[in-house]
C-alpha cells in the first residue's frame, strides 16, 4: 500500500509541476528541483530496495530516518536558495524604486521649467497629470 501511495504521490508532482510549467506558474529554474525530487520518489516507489540500500551505503539503520533527513536538507536548501532570491528581488525594488525617484524629480523639474518657460512668452498648456 505504501509503495503504490509513492508511486501515486511522485506521478502527482509530476504532472502538476509540468502543468505549472506548461501554464507559465513556475520558473523553469524551481521546476528542475520538483522535477529531480518527482523523479527520485517514483524510482524509490518502484523500487523500493533501493532505498534499502541507501540506507545500508550511509549506515542508517531505519530508511525512514535517512528520508526525513533527506527531506530536511532538502528543505533547508530550499529555503536557503529562496532567501537568496528574496534578497536579490529586493535589491533590484530598492534599485528601482531609487531610479523612479531620480526620473520623477527630474520629469517635476522639467514641467517646473516648462511652465516657467510658457509662462513668460504668455502661452498657456494644459496642465498634465504626474501622480501616475
Amino acid at each position: 500500500m505504501i509503495v503504490f501511495f509513492g508511486i501515486l504521490l511522485a506521478i502527482l508532482i509530476l504532472v502538476v509541476v509540468m502543468w505549472m510549467l506548461l501554464t507559465r506558474r513556475l520558473r523553469e529554474k524551481y521546476a528542475v528541483l520538483w522535477l529531480v525530487i518527482g523523479l527520485a520518489v517514483l524510482v524509490l516507489g518502484l523500487f523500493p530496495q533501493l532505498l534499502l540500500g541507501i540506507t545500508d551505503l550511509f549506515g542508517v539503520q531505519v530508511p525512514a530516518n535517512l528520508l526525513f533527513a533527506l527531506a530536511i536538507v532538502l528543505l533547508l536548501g530550499v529555503a536557503l536558495h529562496l532567501s537568496w532570491e528574496l534578497s536579490q528581488a529586493e535589491d533590484e525594488i530598492r534599485r528601482s524604486a531609487e531610479e523612479h525617484a531620480i526620473l520623477r524629480a527630474k520629469h517635476e523639474q522639467l514641467e517646473r521649467r516648462l511652465d516657467a518657460l510658457e509662462g513668460e512668452s504668455g502661452g498657456h498648456r494644459p496642465h498634465a497629470d504626474t501622480d501616475g
